[in-house]
């Protein structure tokens, strides 16, 4: 009884955390509300997304690695084959699905399976992702990529016991990086307007390769990475009264900004693209000439 009373008491404060930033920026939501899509406003969006998670990382490099959360063979949840963190997660999005959260297409759960539906029915988002394809979801490699490769770069080792806190952080962050990544599919379709000609052969063609390398733009991807990392600097700067003083340490190592977009972000984001493009005929007629 007692632990599941604690299990409980951390539920609600990982729930109060991340309910309120539920919220999606005014420039982002704006976006959708137009409808007006284009390559430019979609990299700014893009763009912004890169602040939400930088300081998100800062906000959880606060807290030691607390393996606890993510280790089956300490029981932290009774009676359940789950850890704790996906415990808490799965809760999280079932009370977020209620709020209306996924009735938005640029949001994709981690744990889709029997989430309740919204009980806000009059929210509607215009529809501009090709439907067959806007169902592609990469959030189990990024929950690997997160847990086993990322997160013990960012953070000391160590455990604290400070889990609600711990995984409010970890569910903040990896639900703006599943935000961002995804974002691929509204990149996808953008560009698959603008130039069907050139993608139409290749999808019919389920050409994997062909379609990764015009999607790729290097230099693109090069100022992303400078900005990135840039932005790790600036927000995890230690501040001083002194404007004088500077020590040079940063809350969060910048280059691994950069690293975590190079790695991880930006080629998940294309994997997205292209999954989303091989889906993007479907349902649709071919012209006859």
């Amino acid at each position: 009884m007692g632990r599941s009373l604690v299990l409980i008491m951390l539920a609600v404060m990982a729930f109060s955390r991340c309910i309120i930033c539920m919220a999606t920026p005014v420039e982002e939501r704006s976006l959708l509300e137009t409808g007006e899509f284009t390559l430019d406003s979609v990299r700014q969006s893009l763009t912004g997304q890169e602040d939400t998670i930088v300081y998100r990382l800062i906000e959880r490099a606060k807290f030691p690695l607390n393996s606890r959360l993510y280790d089956q063979k300490y029981e932290l949840v009774p009676g359940s084959p789950v850890t704790l963190i996906q415990f808490l997660f799965k809760q999280t999005e079932i009370v977020q699905a209620k709020a209306g959260r996924y009735l938005n297409p640029e949001e994709t759960p981690f744990f889709p399976e029997n989430l309740p539906p919204s009980v806000i029915q009059d929210r509607t988002y215009p529809v501009f992702l090709h439907p067959p394809a806007s169902s592609v979801n990469v959030n189990n490699i990024i929950w690997d990529v997160y847990f086993n490769k990322f997160l013990p770069l960012l953070v000391k080792p160590g455990d604290d016991g400070n889990y609600a806190a711990t995984s409010a952080s970890d569910i903040e962050l990896l639900q703006a990086l599943s935000r961002r990544i995804h974002y691929g599919k509204f990149v996808a379709e953008v560009k698959y307007r603008e130039a069907p000609h050139e993608y139409e052969p290749l999808i019919r063609a389920k050409d994997r390769n062909a379609l990764m390398n015009l999607l790729t733009f290097k230099k693109q991807e090069e100022m992303v990475m400078r900005r990135v990392e840039k932005k790790g600097m600036v927000f995890g700067q230690y501040v001083s009264l002194n404007d004088t003083e500077s020590t040079g340490k940063y809350k969060i190592d910048p280059s691994l900004v950069s690293q975590l977009y190079e790695k991880w972000v930006m080629p998940l984001t294309k994997d997205v693209e292209v999954e989303y493009l091989l889906k993007r005929l479907d349902g649709e007629q071919k012209q006859v000439p």
